[in-house]
């Protein structure tokens, strides 16, 4: 379950920082494209259809605030671009699987690490607080076009 307006405001007072209009903006943005990756010009983009005041900078500085605040995740995919997502409440990990022809990212919400982390808690006593997993490959839609060739 992605993270809620107040608990972002929660999270933000903690560190003695307010929910700015602009924040609330861009974590409307976030909220409103819950499936989506975005980057920081993604997310400019969005915004300033609405609020053209609004420059990049403010965007990128955003962005860098909510992810030192675990209130967004902050991916590469290996574009050169970094992008983000809302963290969920129950920090549910979901994995992504990565178009090499096309670029598409799509997220795979199988927990199928949960046993590994389990074995290397018990051999090397490390407790695994987090992980990600990106698969790169061919998606659906461009096999089908190479088939159709």
């Amino acid at each position: 379950m992605p993270i809620k307006l107040e608990d972002i405001r929660t999270r933000l007072h903690a560190k003695d920082y307010k929910l700015t209009p602009q924040r609330q903006l861009i974590v409307k943005v976030f909220s409103e494209n819950p499936n989506e990756h975005l980057s920081a010009e993604d997310v400019y983009g969005l915004v300033k259809e609405e609020h053209p005041e609004i420059g990049l900078a403010t965007v990128y500085r955003t962005l860098d605030l909510l992810a030192q605040l675990d209130i967004l995740r902050v991916m590469n995919f290996g574009d050169g671009r970094s992008r983000y997502e809302l963290t969920d409440i129950d920090d549910h990990h979901h994995h992504h699987l990565i178009c090499l022809q096309c670029g598409t990212v799509a997220e795979f919400n199988d927990d199928l690490l949960e046993s590994l982390e389990a074995v290397v808690q018990k051999r090397n006593g490390f407790k695994v607080q987090n992980h990600q997993l990106k698969m790169y490959g061919i998606c659906k839609e461009c096999q089908s076009k190479e088939n159709e060739k």
